[in-house]
């Protein structure tokens, strides 16, 4: 079997019961690098054999690792950080394992992405995970104008040496919409900073970007003279179209126009 093991962001108490029985029980652990999952595996003083795959080495290792999963061997795994899969090539080893008929299973663990959402205070209800933006110049500006327009939270992640450009270029994209920025999650100097985006890309300019980062934005809203000639109900059913149910919608378009929920609760429901 192929256990999905999840690994501690960064406080190694994180770590679950089940995830050290496993890694203490397979016959290897697959490690996106070796080195780093060595000290978590020394700390816990597990002795359990590793063997290497990443995003550069998947072509030839995922067949191979199969291969010894059709042998009776079980492996784990793992990321430097969080659950496999996420924003990471686990997932096209993981695929290879479904169309082989190996069997998976996940053992859930810590994630940037939720643990993230839920510090930044904004609403979780729905989200669109972005993971990293493209580096290709031409995806990358076709993404960032499909979540202009996004209805949902926006979460993505970004490493210390793009953050600086990222945040530039959502703030030219998205405008000064509300944002969070977290860094050094779970650590003794976890850090979240709230600002909007334009904001987050001045304060950058002027100091060095430290950590791995993840950037969770605003749902957009309707601006004042987007709703100009709209009538409360219209508006209230743009947003549920856009995949709202009704009592959200109610409360977004209420923000939108500045006024009480339950003035335009009472509108749309009027008959």
């Amino acid at each position: 079997m192929l256990y999905i093991c999840g690994t501690p962001i960064g406080n190694l108490e994180d770590i679950s019961l089940r995830a050290l029985r496993v890694l203490r029980g397979v016959d290897c652990i697959a490690a996106e690098d070796t080195r780093h999952t060595l000290k978590l595996l020394n700390h816990f003083g597990i002795k359990t054999p590793l063997t290497s795959y990443h995003e550069h080495n998947k072509k030839d290792k995922g067949p191979d690792l199969v291969r010894q999963l059709k042998q009776g061997r079980d492996i784990a795994l793992v990321t430097d950080a969080g659950m496999p899969c996420i924003s990471d090539p686990g997932a096209d080893l993981v695929r290879l394992c479904i169309e082989a008929d190996v069997r998976v299973a996940s053992v859930p663990g810590p994630s940037a992405l939720t643990t993230a959402l839920a510090l930044s205070g904004m609403d979780s209800r729905r989200f669109a995970f972005e993971g990293f933006l493209p580096r290709d110049n031409k995806a990358r500006r076709r993404i960032l104008a499909e979540l202009a327009a996004e209805t949902r939270a926006i979460v993505l992640y970004e490493a210390p040496h793009h953050l600086r450009d990222t945040l530039s270029e959502l703030g030219a994209a998205l405008g000064n919409r509300p944002a969070a920025l977290a860094r050094e999650l779970t650590k003794a100097f976890e850090e979240i900073e709230r600002a909007g985006l334009c904001e987050l890309a001045a304060r950058f300019a002027e100091k060095e970007p430290v950590g791995e980062y993840v950037i969770i934005v605003e749902p957009a809203g309707l601006s004042c003279e987007d709703t100009l000639g709209m009538s409360v109900r219209e508006h209230v059913e743009f947003y549920v179209k856009n995949g709202m149910n009704e009592m959200d919608a109610i409360k977004r378009a209420a923000k939108d126009r500045g006024v009480g929920k339950r003035e335009v609760y009472a509108e749309v429901k009027k008959e």
